[in-house]
């Protein structure tokens, strides 16, 4: 049996006949190409193919998972049968209910032009000397490129049966400039969903020069502006910060499992936990944050998720009031609810678990020179270069990279160094009294989760956001 598909329903019936009422098996193939830079120099470079079939099994309210990475009968027969015994002599307190049969068949793709398979390594390697030239003169540089092609197969004991297929461009630097106020560093993610086209269409060798540039100025211009600490002020953020602001104070917090103390060990937990779906209010009537895996050439893209479950836009919040976590189907039983289509693994040897996708603040009606006329005293983040947040969720501090100052209605030239947002997640999100109109995904990044550890890729946005009356934690 050399087909993996053929493998994979193979292994469905074979689960069944050992007698789990439920069986999946998802096979996945992940080819990548890495190269690695420091300093313009090349440090590493190869192709990381990974591909198997997990296999998990549903047996007197226990779950078993196994996988294999060999396309074999045997290796798939005992692989199942260890993921049955391990099922079978699992004692929960509670039984596990994954609620109402899933039964889709169908295929869904990225949006591609032309295949990351199709581009020759000569192509990637004068993309990253182009790259590496924008990076020149920086103290220090990485970067790593690794283009990444990956197909998926879902077939399961209640009929589902999906093929999809997603190409990624990751590529990841980390910038060290150095000029008369000190040294500023950022980790700058650039990766792209899509084909070789996105390199063009989404202008990635433009955006990194310019990020340069911004961070060559903070590292010159950049002072400490004193007033700013006197008293609370107002702050606005770009998407960038908008978008971690809603992945790390929003997103994480509204996991159903880390809601009802399933990664308590492993990610953390949620403030949610203390809260009531659809009363309990965590931020202004301004505030409206999204999540959807649906929205084409975004780095969470999918149609359908690991579970099989057709992917749907998810309202989080909803003026101000929590209104719907992210759920699988074992936590949409859990809820009383159905699963929302937020189950990923980041490989086939990981089992899927809550994840998030595409989050964003839901853009409102203001234009950004709207927001700035009414700040008396501000300023505007446009970028973060670090950030840090409790297990909870709650109390965060964000530290920006690229800040400028507002006074009576302007954007100045004056450019903050490192001013510090800290507050509480209900604080933050208390403060916020208008979102522009223009939604832009300025944040890509590689959410990790779990132990074993899975990292997927992730988008976050929103439009720009205004806070009143936040005290800065520190300035300089």
């Amino acid at each position: 049996m050399n087909d993996p598909h053929d493998l994979a329903e193979y292994c469905v019936e074979f689960g069944r006949g050992l007698g789990a009422i439920y069986v999946e098996a998802r096979y996945e193939r992940k080819v990548g190409r890495g190269l690695a830079y420091r300093n313009g120099e090349p440090v590493s470079g190869g192709i990381s193919p990974l591909s198997g079939i997990g296999v998990r099994l549903l047996v007197d309210g226990n779950i078993g998972f196994a996988s294999f990475d060999r396309i074999e009968k045997n290796l798939a027969e005992e692989a199942i049968t260890a993921a049955f015994k391990m099922a079978k002599n699992s004692r929960r307190k509670e039984p596990i209910d994954l609620g109402e049969p899933v039964a889709n068949e169908g295929k869904w793709s990225v949006d591609v032009k032309q295949s990351l398979s199709d581009v020759d390594i000569d192509t990637i390697m004068d993309f990253a000397k182009q790259m590496n030239e924008q990076m020149n003169g920086l103290a220090q540089y990485t970067m790593m490129i690794n283009p990444t092609v990956t197909d998926k197969f879902l077939v399961t004991s209640e009929g589902t049966k999906l093929t999809g297929h997603l190409e990624h461009i990751f590529m990841f630097t980390l910038l060290t400039a150095a000029g008369d106020t000190g040294s500023e560093q950022k980790f700058l993610d650039l990766t792209r969903c899509g084909g070789w086209e996105q390199v063009r269409e989404t202008r990635v060798v433009e955006v990194l020069g310019e990020e340069v540039n911004r961070l060559k100025r903070s590292a010159t211009q950049a002072k400490a502006v004193k007033e700013l600490l006197e008293r609370p002020i107002d702050i606005m953020v770009g998407p960038e910060v908008a978008g971690i602001i809603s992945h790390e104070n929003v997103g994480h917090p509204s996991e159903g499992d880390r809601i009802m103390g399933r990664e308590g060990a492993q990610a953390g937990e949620s403030f949610w936990r203390d809260l009531t779906l659809g009363e309990s209010r965590v931020g202004s009537d301004a505030v409206t944050v999204c999540e959807d895996p649906t929205i084409p050439n975004t780095g969470g893209f999918y149609l359908y998720d690991d579970e099989g479950v057709k992917a749907r836009k998810r309202t989080l919040i909803k003026n101000g009031i929590i209104n719907e976590p992210l759920l699988n189907r074992e936590f949409g039983v859990r809820f009383g609810r159905e699963s929302n289509g937020a189950a990923r693994a980041s490989a086939f040897n990981r089992e899927p678990i809550i994840r998030m996708a595409n989050t964003f603040f839901e853009p409102g009606d203001h234009s950004f020179e709207e927001l700035v006329e009414d700040v008396k005293l501000g300023i505007f983040m446009r970028s973060f270069q670090e950030w840090n947040i409790d297990d909870r969720r709650y109390q965060s501090k964000y530290t920006g990279s690229e800040a400028y100052l507002i006074k009576d209605g302007e954007l100045t030239e004056t450019m903050v160094k490192r001013p510090v947002l800290e507050t509480t997640s209900v604080g933050m999100l208390s403060a916020v009294d208008a979102v522009s109109r223009d939604l832009r995904f300025d944040f890509p990044g590689t959410c990790g989760k779990s132990d074993p550890m899975q990292g997927v890729p992730v988008y976050a946005g929103g439009g720009d956001v205004r806070f009143r009356g936040i005290r800065l934690g520190g300035v300089g």
